[in-house]
């Protein structure tokens, strides 16, 4: 069945194949089916070429569609993939990560270790030592959710 499907398309169902999944990328971009797009046209550009091949069975192309969409998405995902590149603000969607090191004043007292501080308009969750409300306090770490900053007491100099 297979055979009689490819040998009545010949090399345009490759084409075919590509541009359909071309269309997906654009219906649905994620830059996925882009690359298994490319490799499928270029199945078809070689299907093109050498059809009377007599190697050049359906089993064959397969395989080299298959090592195609590999090759591509791994190539494609290094020209695209920019995400190991340092940027200019690295704390941009970590609020508690920039709020390290600012000093604010207990809104609420820390009892058994929980309280809460207002920085800007924020009251934030914070966790220390027992303290009074008013003590002015420094925030010292974030949680990696940013729901829970770790304070210390300020020391009067």
């Amino acid at each position: 069945m297979i055979d009689r499907i490819v040998s009545e398309l010949g090399p345009w169902n490759w084409m075919v194949l590509g541009f359909v999944l071309l269309v997906v990328e654009v219906i649905a971009p994620g830059f996925f089916m882009l690359w298994i797009g490319i490799a499928a046209l270029i199945v078809g550009a070689v299907s093109l070429l050498i059809w009377d091949v007599a190697i050049w069975t359906w089993q064959v192309q397969v395989l080299l569609f298959l090592v195609l969409s590999l090759v591509s998405a791994f190539v494609g995902k290094k020209l695209m993939g920019g995400h190991d590149q340092p940027t200019d603000q690295p704390l941009l969607n970590r609020r508690g990560a920039q709020m390290v090191g600012r000093m604010a004043t207990l809104a609420e007292p820390i009892r058994d270790g929980r309280g809460r501080i207002k920085l800007g308009d924020t009251l934030w969750r914070v966790s220390g030592p027992d303290l009074p409300a008013g003590t002015q306090v420094r925030v010292t770490s974030a949680a990696d959710t940013d729901l829970e900053l770790t304070v210390e007491q300020v020391r009067a100099s």
